[in-house]
């Protein structure tokens, strides 16, 4: 056992006293040693609940014969964080999550790990920590929340209540609109219940073999949630001390890309590309962000969710077969998935998913009846773009796939916000957020207030914007994130100004400013980007470190 270093030899006596100190008898020292990395806390509502599924995962794994070792990461919820300085932590919070992860582990030399995580950055973080720590590691969400419903009946959910404040602001809903919205949106406890980046990454690690079926769509609070939490406790106790799950051997390049082929299918957040790259990187899998381009092609866009389609939430995709039914699905094309990769379960991918059926073809499409033929993620590239950009077509009004407006720059998130409301956005205007990149942010923020103002105030189908921050899962519409390079490191997109012509074009994959090449070297020879000054030691540090959102936004290991 990995273990044996802390608890056999007369030289441990001292180990062993400490431990014995925690509750251990003589007959645990030789069963194995689980970390149960929880993600419990209290604010944020896909984790307020998790403590008990921690004590439910503890109580399964003694029953089995491991001895589990429960301990915390933090959490930044980032819906509460949007729109104000908060979400400066957001991103940055990933790095600590997995540097917890690894300092625990192997501090204290655990044998395997159960991951108990549910919302945004919190599900990437503790998979970087799993990958540096490399034991058997079993991943098991809380699950998704439920949508909400009105008193009419229509479905809301996190989108609409930010949506319903471009409404309110353009006086299009009354105060008591908005507050019917705002307390039906969010009905108990769960990821956000839309296909947003929480749920997209939950999701991934079912497609990745991480995670047992079920994993991304089997609602919170719920007593099929439990059984799944219960059979996961159940399983790393299995293959606790088997080396055949290590995890780097099931989070491999075949893992990545199968991730990226439900990706496609079921139009996830945009946030997924970061946070895979960063995975990606971490595993040294050596996978370009051109490949999802390529993925795109052979992929059908077969489930769409909110924010895509207001009135398909995770609860109807769990109903309608869940993911396995959406991987069988698209590989009946044939050599789309790697159905040899293992799983955490024992079995491949492809015997995991032989037999799945869509169980409501009006929730989950069939091959002969996609939403779209290519997948709901594009990469763009351009002179705007020289390193890539990312955009979630599964989200978009069909007319901006081709689009060519002038640019209305802002250089913060707030200036943009204030830009919005104040009626500086005009019809066929490319509203440009800039200096919100990993580096420029520091931290790269999630912008799901000014494109839910966009949205709000009906310029969704009239408006593109483009930045080199990031978006929550939840933004729907023509919105270009994660430009690279960004405008904090010389990128193109800290050069343009007022009225500039930018061009998109989703089928060619390019985003451009129309700009002779003799203007642009004009303009970059007097160039200098701004640096944000900011207060915070840990930001600081993470502006020193960190690299731009094509490589994932992961530190550098050396300046």
């Amino acid at each position: 056992m990995r273990s044996s270093i802390i608890k056999e030899g007369y030289q441990k006596a001292p180990h062993r006293s400490l431990l014995r100190a925690t509750g251990l008898k003589d007959e645990d020292f030789g069963k194995p040693f689980i970390g149960v990395a929880n993600s419990y806390i209290d604010i944020i509502p896909g984790h307020f609940f998790l403590q008990e599924y921690g004590r439910i995962i503890k109580e399964e794994i003694r029953a089995a014969g491991g001895i589990p070792f429960e301990f915390n990461t933090i959490g930044v919820d980032d819906g509460i964080a949007m729109g104000h300085d908060g979400m400066l932590y957001s991103l940055p919070s990933r790095e600590l999550i997995a540097d917890c992860i690894e300092t625990v582990m192997n501090a204290h030399k655990l044998d395997a790990m159960i991951c108990i995580p549910n919302c945004d950055k919190i599900v990437p973080g503790m998979l970087l920590g799993a990958l540096r720590v490399n034991v058997p590691t079993v991943f098991v969400s809380g699950g998704p929340m439920k949508a909400g419903h009105l008193k009419d009946g229509t479905k809301v959910d996190l989108a609409s209540a930010f949506e319903a404040v471009g409404k309110r602001a353009r006086n299009q809903i009354s105060d008591e609109e908005l507050r019917e919205i705002e307390c039906a949106a969010c009905p108990g406890g769960g990821s956000c219940s839309g296909m947003f980046t929480a749920n997209s990454m939950n999701t991934l690690c079912e497609a990745m073999g991480v995670a047992l079926p079920g994993n991304g769509t089997i609602p919170a609070l719920t007593k099929e949630r439990e059984e799944l939490i219960r059979k996961a406790a159940r399983r790393i106790v299995e293959i606790a001390l088997d080396e055949r799950y290590a995890f780097r051997n099931i989070l491999n390049k075949e893992a990545i890309h199968n991730a990226f082929v439900v990706d496609m299918a079921m139009g996830g957040s945009t946030n997924t590309v970061l946070h895979m790259m960063a995975i990606a990187k971490e595993r040294e899998a050596d996978f370009d962000l051109r490949k999802i381009n390529e993925i795109a092609k052979e992929v059908s866009h077969i489930a769409k969710i909110s924010p895509a389609l207001y009135t398909v939430h995770m609860e109807d995709i769990n109903r309608a077969g869940g993911v396995n039914a959406v991987m069988n699905e698209i590989n009946r094309r044939g050599g789309v998935l790697k159905t040899e990769a293992l799983t955490v379960s024992g079995e491949s991918m492809g015997e995991r998913i032989a037999g799945a059926k869509i169980l409501d073809t009006q929730i989950i499409h069939t091959l002969e009846n996609p939403y779209s033929a290519v997948g709901g993620l594009k990469i763009l590239y351009g002179n705007l773009a020289e390193q890539g950009a990312v955009l979630k077509t599964a989200a978009m009004d069909a007319k901006m796939r081709k689009f060519t407006g002038k640019a209305v720059c802002f250089d913060s998130q707030e200036e943009a916000i204030a830009g919005i409301v104040g009626g500086k956005v005009k019809e066929g205007d490319v509203v440009v957020i800039r200096y919100e990149g990993p580096k420029g942010g520091p931290g790269m923020q999630e912008m799901l207030s000014p494109t839910s103002l966009i949205m709000g105030m009906n310029l969704g189908d009239k408006v593109a914007l483009i930045t080199d921050g990031r978006f929550s899962g939840a933004t729907r519409g023509a919105c270009i994130g994660h430009v690279s390079p960004e405008a904090a490191e010389g990128g193109m997109i800290g050069l343009l100004q007022e009225g500039d012509l930018i061009r998109i074009d989703v089928e060619e994959g390019v985003l451009e400013v129309l700009l002779e090449e003799a203007e642009i070297q004009k303009r970059r020879a007097s160039f200098s980007p701004k640096t944000k000054t900011v207060a915070s030691k840990w930001l600081k540090r993470y502006q020193l470190l960190v690299s731009n959102a094509a490589s994932g936004a992961i530190l550098k290991t050396e300046l």
